[in-house]
Order: C-alpha cells, then sequence, then structure tokens
C-alpha cells in the first residue's frame, strides 16, 4: 500500500479509505495511491506550457513597446499588468490541479481496481478485473506516468463523470486512466498480475525498463482477455 496518500476530514467517515463499503471476506487490497500533483500539472494543464506562452507574451509586450519607441514606465505597467494575469492564471491551474490530486484515491484489489473521484461531489468507480480488457501505460523517463484501462464493449461511462482521470483523446469511448502515478511500472505490474491471476490466464511479462515518453506504450498491453 501506498504511503502517499492523501487524508483528509471529508473523508474520515468512509468505512474503508478510498472505498465506498468494507471489502468483503476474500478480497485484499494489493495498492493505494493518489495522482501526483507536478504529473497532473503537467500531463493534464501542460503547466510548462503555459508558461512559456505567458512568457513569450511578455516578451512580446516588452518588444513591441521599445520598438514603438513607447515610454518606459508605459512598457513596464503593460509587462506588470501581464505578469500579474500570468500569475493569476497559473495559480489557479495549480489549485485545481492539487484539488484533483488531493481528492483522488485509487485502489487495486485482487479483484477490482477502485477510483474514488471529483472535487465538489465525489463518485466512486468499481471497475472488475474481468471486465478490464487491455491497460496500457504511459511513461515519462522518470518512470512515471498513467495507466489506462480498456473496459468491455457493455460498459458506458461519460468523459464528464471521468475527467481527468481518462485516457486523453479518448471521447467517443472513454478509458479510465489511473492519472499521474509516480512508480507507474511498479504499480502496473501489480494490476498485471492481479488481472492474470482472476482471469486465470498467463499475462505478457511486465517490463520495467526504459520508457521513451510520455505516451509511449509499454509491455502492459498484454493485458488482453484471452
Amino acid at each position: 500500500m501506498s504511503p502517499d496518500i492523501h487524508h483528509s476530514p471529508e473523508h474520515e467517515f468512509e468505512p474503508e479509505f478510498g472505498l465506498p463499503e468494507r471489502l468483503p471476506e476474500g478480497e485484499r487490497i494489493l495498492w493505494q495511491g493518489s495522482p501526483d500533483t507536478k504529473e497532473i500539472l503537467s500531463r493534464v494543464f501542460h503547466i510548462k506550457m503555459l508558461g512559456i506562452y505567458f512568457g513569450l507574451l511578455l516578451a512580446y509586450s516588452i518588444a513591441t513597446g521599445l520598438s514603438e519607441g513607447e515610454a518606459l514606465t508605459s512598457i513596464a505597467f503593460a509587462a506588470l499588468r501581464i505578469m500579474a494575469i500570468s500569475a493569476l492564471g497559473l495559480g489557479l491551474i495549480g489549485l485545481l490541479g492539487y484539488l484533483i490530486a488531493s481528492t483522488a484515491v485509487y485502489t487495486i484489489t485482487n479483484k477490482r481496481v477502485v477510483m474514488r473521484i471529483g472535487i465538489v461531489l465525489n463518485m466512486t468507480f468499481n471497475f472488475p478485473l474481468k471486465m478490464i480488457e487491455l491497460a496500457d501505460c504511459g511513461l515519462t523517463k522518470e518512470q512515471s506516468g498513467d495507466i489506462y484501462l480498456k473496459l468491455s464493449k457493455e460498459t458506458k461511462i461519460a468523459i464528464f463523470h471521468l475527467w481527468p482521470h481518462a485516457r486523453p483523446g479518448q471521447w467517443a469511448v472513454p478509458q479510465p486512466a489511473l492519472r499521474g502515478i509516480k512508480n507507474c511500472p511498479e504499480v502496473a505490474k501489480i494490476l498485471v498480475d492481479a488481472w492474470a491471476a482472476q482471469n486465470n490466464v498467463i499475462a505478457r511479462s511486465v517490463q520495467l525498463g526504459e520508457a521513451k515518453s510520455k505516451d509511449s506504450k509499454n509491455a502492459y498491453s498484454g493485458v488482453e482477455t484471452a
């Protein structure tokens, strides 16, 4: 069980942390954790690109003012205005990223994957391992990343119920995702082993090695029903 889990007063009355009810006999938690705030800001909101964008706006404002011969005080006030708006925007996004990460709890048991998500209105999704047809993992060089779950065709979930805990780009047929997992290869291996045991099959081995990009697919795509 991961120690990096956010505890907050509003969830102190849960029957079991991160779960809608106590686990039945024979079911046990294999892993439990929450998204990393930095990963959410990077992978969901692309905070670095936003910072570059605001920086370019600032540079353009200053360069335009100098080229047009504006007074230095006028240029300075324009720059300060852009900096204030940029700081406010990035601050609000940072707060949203923190709230998303701090209110989400992912749980993998020997029988299902449970996602407790939502900032204002909490929702809990239960995905039995038998319902999962395929799992992909998008990794960074630091071995953090997302685990995407492709569910059986009869399972229908609206994207606005899941976001941002869903695979990017999959709008028509949303795929639940464990976003911003710092030790993604280890967690993915736990999921693969649990899935294989629950479905009585031999899954492909999970490679914990190199990852080329944030969206690269590793050997976790071997989690398929026979």
